[in-house]
């Protein structure tokens, strides 16, 4: 029984030695890092012969970090937004011109630099989204009731309705292509509309579309708005389809249109997208094809996008300054967004009376009630607050949980920083009173039991 209490005691003890042993080794390793960091900071001729010597003594460190340089580096090119000069950027909008004529089937993919023009910001560039939540930096919700269709919206309705898009592709939540008059039909929501939430408990997904943000109360693996059918009395759900999640309603996603027009296309137009994400959807690139039987891509972006050295033209340019030199070549005419004329007031459902005060988004309101379009009139319009729900500013939560867990007692008062001090000293002392109670108790289990079967026992 000794022998197998020592036993126990000596394995601890080695596990306990080789965990420290690591964490030793780690805090060496960063040491280490730090020091060389320092030192290759430093011009040539400014060190040290021991600095010179401490690089020369930890070589395989130095080559470590000159690669982390060389990828962030990279990284930061990519992250930059370029321009063409005015000249350049004509001279590839003809070449863009000819390609749309020429083009039987022309299908147009679009990204969140579309509307970046309607003041809603994109994911990805110097005042995006993911790029602020990075800098550690709040976002703050944009009133996306007073946001309106862009040029380029209007542009890719008028191409469309001239027969030379056949279908459009977007990443976008906000509705503005629905909103511009483009048909339900030729459009492909593949990450779902903000406007719109679903019945899918009717034998039919029934649609209600809104005037409002729909997506307040929602989040990842989280799609109830609150609402119900009209119909069945069935939960609504908002559509969108968030990062982690894959799409399955067949309205507004579209995704069978989308793939089908993806392979009958010959040109493909990418406007204001980084491809990041949509490059992992095979079905949208004829991968199946050889690459010289595949659809020839021509990408309008300030930034690097991943298909940027398979594109036949890459155009770094504003997308709405790139559509209005195109639709100038082509010899179309611009059309003008009408609120009055907006198909959303056509498409919107009514709410149930139970259900007026369901939500406190802004509400859209036709050109002569824009004045008075709250959803509680008679309340004052609050300011701009950081995101707290919906699909806009999602997908990035989960990097920043541990962040989070850390700053909550930084944040708390001193008093409740004391006493949760207080209660976690006490539970380890209670966990450790258990465990030597319960031990002391197994040992004298164990003596009771040795007692049993070895004494003489008198008849």
């Amino acid at each position: 029984m000794a022998d197998e209490a020592h036993t126990g005691v000596s394995s601890r003890a080695e596990r306990k030695a080789l965990e420290k042993a690591k964490i030793q080794q780690r805090e060496s390793e960063r040491t280490t890092f730090r020091l060389v960091g320092r030192v290759l900071k430093k011009p040539e001729a400014e060190r040290s012969s021991e600095e010179a010597a401490v690089l020369l003594l930890h070589g395989g460190t130095v080559e470590e970090l000159c690669k982390r340089q060389v990828r962030r580096n990279v990284l930061k090119r990519k992250q930059e937004e370029l321009f063409d000069d005015a000249d350049e950027l004509k001279s590839k909008v003809r070449q863009l011109a000819v390609a749309v004529k020429q083009a039987k089937h022309l299908v147009v993919y679009t990204g969140a630099g579309i509307s970046t023009a309607a003041s809603i910001p994109d994911y990805r560039g110097p005042n995006g989204v993911w790029t602020q939540l990075q800098k550690g930096r709040t976002v703050s919700s944009s009133d996306l009731s007073k946001a309106e269709p862009t040029l380029t919206h209007m542009c890719i309705r008028m191409l469309h309705k001239e027969k030379l898009v056949k279908h459009v592709v977007s990443q976008n939540c906000d509705g503005l292509h629905l909103r511009s008059g483009l048909p339900r039909h030729a459009l492909s929501e593949l990450h779902g509309n903000m406007f719109i939430e679903v019945c899918t408990s009717c034998a039919t997904v029934r649609e209600y579309v809104r005037l409002f943000d729909v997506t307040e109360r929602t989040s990842l693996h989280r799609h109830g708005t609150g609402r119900r059918c009209s119909h069945c009395a069935g939960e609504l759900r908002d559509t969108i389809v968030h990062f982690g999640e894959r799409g399955t309603l067949e309205q507004p996603l579209n995704w069978k249109a989308a793939a089908e027009n993806a392979n009958m296309a010959d040109v493909i137009l990418c406007l204001g997208s980084s491809l990041k994400v949509l490059k992992k959807y095979p079905c949208l690139w004829s991968m199946n094809r050889p690459a010289s039987k595949r659809p020839k891509l021509y990408i309008v972006n300030l930034q690097w996008t991943p298909k940027d050295d398979l594109a036949s033209l890459k155009m770094n340019g504003k997308c709405d300054n790139v559509l209005s030199l195109l639709m100038e070549e082509l010899g179309l005419q611009i059309p003008v967004y009408d609120r009055a004329e907006d198909p959303i007031f056509s498409l919107a459902a009514r709410l149930q009376p139970e259900e007026v005060h369901s939500f406190t988004r802004e509400v859209i309101a036709p050109t002569n009630q824009q004045e008075d379009c709250s959803p509680n009139p008679g309340e004052p319009a609050g300011e701009a607050t950081a995101v707290q729900g919906g699909w806009f500013g999602r997908g990035y939560g989960k990097g920043r949980k541990e962040e989070k867990k850390k700053c909550i007692i930084k944040e708390t008062c001193p008093a409740f920083r004391i006493a949760y001090s207080f209660f976690f000293l006490f539970y380890i002392l209670h966990l450790t009173i258990k465990r030597i109670l319960l031990r002391c108790s197994m040992l004298q289990l164990g003596h009771t039991f040795t007692y049993f079967f070895h004494c003489d026992i008198a008849p």
